[in-house]
């Protein structure tokens, strides 16, 4: 066999389940012998929708993306996908052919450009090394929680691999002393031996003398629900997360949803009015907080977090603890004494009442041809089904899906949103889609983002998914429009003339409703009752005469 086998043959000896890409001449024997060995490809339309999948994939799987892209273009193609991945600390390896002769047309600089994105960059660099180089990638991927860029130069990949025969059995010896590689990845997994008493007798401490503590998990957190609310239960804290772990709590009734510019009047509140904040595997970054705002003068910040770094980054902790997120809970409820907290009846009652987005009365704007967004997601969200998995483009209009679409758990919401690109949410979908094809797949996009990834509709149709496709369409670049049309600047760059998205979705093969009202859900209710033999696009003309809630507030932090 030839290095290029070797490599493919040995990443899915590591435990690489699904393979995303756009396969050319620089990637095409490695990803073959992906496949050959047992993983499953998924090709895309295009390089960046590739990377967007394999992240995604990655996020709701539990289990490391592959993305496989051709060399030079290819890449580069792939980098705002493999940025949002680097910066989101996705476990994800980038297989890429690399032209290494200078006159090449296909030759740059891969690894610096790798790198000035946030990526770890590593190479193929011979016959004999080939297979336990690919393995120290995938172990910096899965340990690390690293987008991993690993180049195969197009004469090393060529060359007669020159190794252990049996790949397989190799790649099980190396993997050995930390096998479960070969599996799941629980995000967040580490160990909580290591913590310093100190550190969990601190933080016990800190939560016995708080009135009013308050739980914020992120993504580092997801992997631990049971160990938070009975920690949450024992000292009175009430539970929130960041959008990227949205669902974590659904069902309990603490649960205040999202923290940040998504959050609920009553959940800002009750932010505000903590005198203890708790992160769990959370950075508390400018929107979780809503540009600080959500921690009060003299509220006390601890957070729990694998990487020592972000113990001081963006909100510093005043109590910082390393570890695993479920260890280090486990180990403070063993020393914390019982407490009310936050957890009052009056409290209870309020977040059963004015918890959710839907509770929070609206005047309904539709009219002229065009539907309220609330209107339009409250009407959605009462026809689709529960067990359902949200994907979310950026834009004016992702609050609406973000928080008026219900998710059932932390598995149901799926938020690419490191970044903030537009034009990531399709791809995101048909990632989580196929992660989770127990689930429907519900993606929802602005128009601006919809026809940036047009190219991966034929991608949804290709793969027979069974997804409803929402486009909040303003006929705009709806943030631009409200950041810069109340100070009087021309808005001709930022709006464009109605386009007919239905009939592109129909050229594509799939179903599709123009939604202007609601009755026109009908066609929703009607898609849903059928077979599902085809993807359904729902065209919604939105009202878009102001900026939504979060957007207003994030204008306010500027």
């Amino acid at each position: 066999m030839i290095v290029a086998e070797a490599v493919g043959r040995a990443l899915a000896a590591c435990g690489a389940g699904a393979v995303f890409g756009v396969v050319g001449s620089g990637n095409f024997h490695v990803t073959n012998a992906l496949v050959a060995s047992g993983a499953r490809f998924v090709a895309a339309r295009h390089e960046g929708g590739a990377a967007t999948m394999a992240d995604a994939y990655a996020r709701m799987s539990g289990r490391a993306g592959v993305v496989s892209v051709h060399q030079g273009p290819g890449l580069t193609n792939a980098m705002t996908g493999l940025t949002e991945a680097a910066k989101s600390r996705t476990p994800l390896i980038v297989l890429a052919g690399e032209a290494t002769e200078a006159q090449s047309n296909f030759h740059i600089d891969q690894a610096a450009l790798a790198t000035a994105v946030g990526a770890v960059a590593l190479r193929i660099t011979s016959a004999q090394a080939a297979v336990e180089q690919a393995v120290r990638a995938y172990r910096v991927a899965v340990e690390e929680r690293r987008t991993v860029l690993l180049n195969l130069p197009l004469g090393v990949q060529a060359a007669p691999y020159e190794g252990p025969g049996d790949v397989a059995g190799h790649v099980a010896g190396l993997l050995s002393p930390a096998g479960a590689l070969a599996g799941s990845v629980p995000e967040g997994a580490g160990s909580a031996g290591s913590v310093a008493e100190a550190e969990v007798a601190a933080l016990a401490g800190a939560l016995e003398a708080a009135r009013r503590p308050v739980f914020i998990a992120g993504r580092g957190a997801r992997h631990a629900r049971r160990e938070l609310e009975e920690l949450a239960a024992r000292t009175g804290a009430l539970l929130a997360t960041s959008a990227v772990a949205r669902g974590l709590f659904r069902g309990s009734p603490w649960d205040l949803d999202v923290s940040g510019g998504f959050a609920t009047p009553l959940t800002a509140e009750l932010i505000r009015g903590a005198d203890l904040v708790v992160a769990w595997g959370c950075a508390l970054n400018m929107w979780t907080t809503r540009h600080g705002s959500l921690i009060s003068p003299g509220t006390r910040v601890a957070k729990v977090d694998l990487d020592a770094a972000a113990l001081n980054t963006h909100v510093p902790a005043d109590l910082g603890v390393v570890g695993d997120v479920a260890g280090v809970a486990r180990a403070v409820t063993g020393r914390a004494t019982q407490a009310s907290g936050y957890r009052t009846p009056e409290v209870a009652e309020r977040i059963r009442a004015e918890g959710r987005w839907r509770a929070v009365p609206y005047e309904d704007e539709s009219g002229g041809g065009r539907i309220d967004p609330r209107t339009l997601t409250i009407g959605l969200d009462e026809l689709l089904p529960a067990e359902r998995i949200v994907s979310i483009d950026s834009g004016n209009f992702m609050g609406y899906p973000s928080m008026f679409l219900d998710v059932p758990d932390e598995g149901g919401f799926c938020f690419t949103q490191a970044f903030q690109s537009v034009g990531l949410g399709l791809a995101t979908a048909i990632g989580a889609a196929v992660a989770r094809p127990d689930r429907l797949p519900v993606a929802a996009l602005g128009d601006g983002g919809l026809l940036m990834g047009l190219a991966e509709l034929e991608t949804v149709v290709r793969l027979g998914l069974p997804m409803v496709i929402v486009v909040y369409d303003d006929e705009a670049y709806g943030a631009e429009v409200h950041h810069f049309g109340p100070h009087g600047h021309p808005l001709g760059t930022v709006t464009f003339p109605p386009a007919d998205l239905a009939a592109i979705a129909r050229g594509h093969g799939l179903a599709a409703v123009t939604v202007t009202r609601r009755e026109d859900l009908a066609g929703v209710a009607g898609w849903l009752d059928g077979p599902r033999d085809r993807p359904l696009l729902v065209h919604a003309k939105v009202t878009g005469e102001r900026g939504s809630w979060w957007l207003e507030e994030a204008f306010k932090g500027h």
